[in-house]
């Protein structure tokens, strides 16, 4: 049975081998097409009547003035130029070339290529399961611990600038997160829960507070609506603060809530200078709910400590949390860096080190801000100050620039405190690319870097902000060429412009030495085959 089906002609050996076979040949069977094409085109010149055609266009090019040919190639520069500033524009916009994106999406299918392994199916292979699972694990949105509050700051920011700091896509996935948290059993909603529940997923605010009164008139004990009204419609931190303590009164035993509100809480008072209390408020929360690590509260747990200067409380929580069996973030990360920079960098020069080298605790810190930056290479930027930061969204996407941003927005006051250990990070954190230098195949401490960070980026970033890229993307090919087109042309007819009879006498010279091989070859042709046979095919 196995060797029979092993000779099967229909098994999927033989089938992929027979693919493989055509897609080798393929190529060979067109040039040999082409090749018989240009044979019979020569050996049907004089029925065509070819050489009369070639002369007629000959003579009427000839007769062509310089003019002609000063707008031929003026219009030609000016084509390319456009279609330059568009391809230029989108790839800025988007991160890639238009004529190779729809060339991939449109062409290449109907030409028999493979389709892109990002448009296949996730499971597709079993080969290949594992890997697009991880890539999938490795570009998931996760919930920004520190994200501010919409009426008390991002609304705000709307008012002095007039830009909304918050894109659509990630309000969205707020409010999936809200109706999921706060309404997770759809079974037996209550009247305002029905509410609140249309209320999360209205896009304009002011019916989103509307909505919260409402089931507030229907239920006075509703804590969800008090939650909204906190986030969305109080214009101070004390006002949010009021509010979720009033929701806190109403939330009972309701685990999810509690949760969510007590936090907030703690991040109000963290806000109004009530740093000891917010810590606290942090540490009993923990203790409270030990299960919940996913919501990472010991992250503003850092951050509070780092206020208060308290490093060895700070080293304790990174000593339980930064541990290789658990997701790491850029603030586990850059918070060991920061530590670690903290004991050296207020003596630290770089001309020093370079000549005595670098000590045992020097070391540990460059190593710790390497192993910091090949986590996520876009924070430096931010932390030097090289890149102007914006307003953290709401979600962000390890490793990626909407990560940075919400890291530098709360930690660059910490790392500006520790003296020396922003020239620090300055004077090493390149030299981390010197270690990985093909980041998306092989990394060195952490997996490959994802190639899915810059597209999931620009969905959680405004607009008008500029998304960091890594690792760097080269120029599209199409973007080169259509500058070389539109220097070329603008080049040819400026010289034609200025000199056209030498122009004249270049162009006549260079189609002569074009079309010399072709003439060669047809010479060699004719000498070569006997010319009756000429004169038989000819007669066909």
């Amino acid at each position: 049975m196995a060797d029979s089906s092993g000779s099967n002609p229909q098994s999927p050996g033989f089938t992929e081998k027979l693919k493989s076979w055509l897609c080798w040949s393929w190529t060979y069977i067109c040039a040999l097409w082409f090749a018989m094409v240009l044979t019979m085109v020569y050996v049907l010149r004089s029925p065509l009547k070819l050489q009369e055609t070639v002369n007629a266009a000959s003579v009427f090019l000839n007769t062509l003035t310089p003019k002609f040919y000063v707008a031929l190639t003026g219009t030609s520069s000016l084509i390319s130029g456009l279609i330059l500033i568009f391809e230029w524009w989108y790839f800025r916009k988007y991160g890639t070339s238009f004529i190779e994106q729809v060339s991939v999406s449109h062409l290449r299918p109907l030409l028999g290529g493979v389709e892109n392994s990002s448009s296949a199916g996730l499971f597709s292979s079993v080969n290949g399961d594992t890997e697009q699972r991880s890539n999938v694990a490795e570009c998931k949105v996760w919930r920004n611990p520190l994200n501010l509050f919409r009426g008390a700051e991002y609304s705000r920011y709307t008012w002095v600038t007039g830009k909304e700091p918050l894109t659509y896509y990630d309000m969205n996935l707020s409010a999936q997160d809200h109706q999921t948290f706060f309404l997770g059993d759809t079974q037996q909603l209550r009247p305002e829960d029905s509410v609140m529940q249309k209320a999360w997923r209205e896009r304009n605010p002011q019916a989103r507070i509307r909505a919260a009164y409402q089931a507030i008139e229907l239920n006075r004990e509703c804590a969800a609506a008090y939650v909204l009204l906190a986030e969305e419609e109080a214009t101070t931190i004390t006002e949010a603060e009021r509010l979720f303590k009033q929701a806190l009164k109403s939330a009972g035993k309701d685990t999810n809530l509690v949760v969510y509100i007590k936090r907030r809480l703690a991040m109000c008072a963290r806000k109004l200078g009530r740093i000891k209390e917010a810590v606290k408020m942090m540490r009993d929360l923990m203790k409270e709910f030990p299960l919940l690590g996913m919501l990472n509260i010991h992250e503003n747990l850092l951050e509070a400590l780092l206020e208060l200067q308290a490093y060895a409380d700070v080293q304790a929580v990174l000593a339980k949390y930064d541990d290789i069996s658990l997701p790491k973030s850029a603030t586990i990360c850059y918070t060991s860096a920061l530590l670690k920079a903290r004991a050296v960098s207020d003596k630290f020069s770089p001309e020093a080190a370079s000549r005595r080298g670098l000590s045992t605790a020097e070391m540990n810190a460059v190593e710790a801000i390497h192993r910091a930056v090949e986590f996520n290479p876009h924070v430096p930027k931010y932390l030097l100050e090289m890149k102007s930061l914006i307003l953290p969204p709401e979600h962000i996407l390890k490793r990626g620039d909407s990560e940075a941003v919400a890291y530098a927005f709360f930690h660059l006051q910490h790392w500006k405190r520790a003296e020396g250990a922003l020239n620090l990070l300055h004077c090493t954190w390149e030299g981390t690319f010197r270690i990985i230098p093909y980041p998306l195949e092989k990394g060195h401490l952490f997996y490959p870097y994802p190639g899915c960070t810059e597209t999931a980026d620009r969905e959680l970033l405004p607009s008008f902000h500029e998304v960091s890229v890594y690792p760097k993307k080269e120029l599209p090919f199409f973007i080169l060429f259509t500058a070389g087109l539109c220097s070329f042309c603008a080049m040819l007819a400026m010289l034609t412009h200025q000199f056209p009879e030498l122009m004249g006498v270049f162009v006549k010279a260079f189609f002569s030495t074009l079309f010399a091989p072709l003439g060669f070859f047809a010479d060699k042709m004719e000498s070569f085959m006997p010319s009756c046979l000429w004169h038989q095919l000819a007669n066909v």
